[in-house]
Order: C-alpha cells, then structure tokens, then sequence
C-alpha cells in the first residue's frame, strides 16, 4: 500500500513538471503575452482559477501521502480526470511542443488513475 501511494504522488509530481515546462517553454518561446489568456486580458478571477488548477497536482502530492485509503483512492481518480477533461476543452494548443506535453500530461493522468483504480 506504501508503494502505491509512493508512486501516485511521484506521478503527480511529474504532472506538475509537465505543466510547469510548457509555461516555461511558451516564455521562451515568446508564444504568450504578458496579463492576457487566451488572447483576452486576465482578469482577478482568472487567475485565481489558473492559480487554483496548477495547485491541484501539488495539493495531491501531499494528499497522496496523508488521506487514508479507499478515500486517497477516489480523490486520485477524480482529480486527474479532472484535469483530462480541463485540458481536453482547451486542444488544439497553438505549438506542437504545448500540444505534445498536454499529450505527456493525458499519459500521466492515465496511469495515475489506472493506479488509483487498481489500488487494493
């Protein structure tokens, strides 16, 4: 059972790397301007839901290795399905390297729910 939640929060800490590396990426790249999402001028609330989602994996890392199992179990399931189905609403990405890590970062939610789904 250890190993289980081993894994789980070091595949969320992967996740969070990916995402992290696409931001980085789009910077130098200079495929972002600076105070806009999605071409539109961010607002308060926008970044805090921005910020809200990017905790998300960072949160799960700590819960992976607190919450008691079967509820870690299905906070694990739920979470990364989440964020498949965030990331999904917001394909195509304009870059083929956004495009390829949010393709890296469905591969990391798959197995961490395949994971979460076969934890016994």
């Amino acid at each position: 059972m250890e190993d289980t939640r081993i894994i789980l929060s070091g595949l969320w800490v992967a996740l969070m790397l990916t995402y992290l590396l696409g931001d980085v990426l789009r910077i130098f790249a200079g495929d972002f301007n600076a105070g806009e999402i999605d071409g539109q001028e961010a607002s308060e609330w926008m970044w805090l839901l921005a910020s809200i989602v990017m905790l998300i994996p960072i949160a799960m890392v700590v819960l992976s290795l607190t919450v008691g199992y079967p509820a870690i179990r299905w906070i694990s399931i739920v979470a990364a399905g989440f964020l498949v189905v965030f990331n999904i609403a917001g394909l195509p990405y304009p870059s083929a390297y956004d495009n390829l890590l949010i393709a890296v970062g469905f591969v990391i939610n798959g197995v961490t729910i395949w994971y979460a789904w076969t934890w016994v």
